[in-house]
């Protein structure tokens, strides 16, 4: 990474999400001038004009054109190696952001350098809070999540501790995982722990990301008074390898967190999910051929993550 030459970087990373995209860049046109910042806006060889949108119509942008779609993690690194802020803000390309976010993100920040990182509030379209910072996923939380078990005492109480049932989202305060919807890094931070885990090409890379500061003895934080609109999940719903990735870079993420028994047991559970969503298809679908091809597809799900050894 460059030395620093300005305040903030805004890393935007785009996937076919065009339109939502025009609305991200359109928000952050309305900077206060006075915050001296850039916008990179990375493309992971969108499909939808993405790239020759953001040339045409936003020219103060970067533009980093990537060639394939190289993922969450590596594409976002690319833009932070391109950067040159003291502060890098990541931001995803389906939010628009309040004009003073980015500058109340910074200054809490600087104003605070045992904090490694800090998240802003995320909005619904309807303006509504989404709770969206997470504790860490222990072992209770691998067995009991979206499965039978997380429905029963004392996983059930595991899982609302995981999803932070106890916090409104309402006020700022220290939390363990803030999403990367909108995450603020100072670049010094990342210097010392390192970038994204491209081995988690989609998932979890936040969670490592946040529990590798932690680790390093920096403090994370969420700040209700920054406030981003986030339509949520606008790139991920139109990736045909969701859940293979999801639960391919669960094990892995498991593995660096807890150890080779942790990941043995995050296949199992996956085993365990896969059983349990052949057994709803199988009952819920009467035509033979349909009910061939869905249980093809999550064996092969079944078998890739089981497969992976990283």
């Amino acid at each position: 990474m460059s030395e620093a030459a300005r305040t903030l970087s805004i890393v935007v990373l785009s996937w076919n999400t065009s339109e939502l995209l025009r609305a991200c860049l359109a928000s952050l046109r309305r900077l206060p001038p006075d915050l001296d910042h850039e916008v990179i806006v990375v493309d992971n060889a969108s499909a939808d004009g993405s790239a020759d949108m953001v040339a045409r119509e936003f020219p103060e942008a970067r533009l980093i054109r990537n060639e394939q779609n190289l993922g969450y993690a590596a594409g976002n690194n690319a833009g932070i190696r391109a950067s040159s802020g003291r502060h890098v803000l990541l931001l995803n390309s389906d939010t628009e952001v309040a004009p003073d976010a980015p500058g109340l993100l910074v200054s809490h920040l600087e104003q605070d350098p045992s904090c490694g990182a800090v998240g802003a509030q995320l909005l619904n379209p309807d303006g509504t809070i989404q709770r969206a910072c997470m504790r860490f996923p222990n072992l209770a939380v691998l067995i009991g999540f979206d499965t039978w078990f997380g429905k029963r005492f004392p996983l059930k109480c595991a899982l609302e501790r995981y999803f932070y049932r106890d916090f409104d989202h309402a006020s700022s305060r220290e939390v363990e995982q803030p999403p990367a919807a909108a995450l603020a890094v100072p670049r010094r931070v990342f210097d010392q722990v390192g970038l994204l885990d491209e081995d988690l090409f989609l998932f979890f890379n936040d969670v490592d990301l946040c529990r590798r500061l932690r680790a390093a003895g920096f403090r994370i934080h969420f700040l209700a008074e920054a406030r981003v609109l986030h339509h949520g999940g606008a790139s991920t719903r139109g990736y045909r390898e969701f859940a293979l990735e999801w639960h391919r870079n669960r094990a892995r993420y498991y593995r660096r967190a807890y150890g080779r028994l942790a990941c043995r047991l995050a296949k199992v559970m996956t085993a365990w999910r896969a059983l349990e969503e052949w057994w709803r298809t199988a009952h819920r679908m009467t035509d033979r051929a349909e009910r061939r091809a869905a249980s093809a597809e999550i064996r092969s799900v079944l078998a890739a993550v089981w497969r992976d050894a990283r």
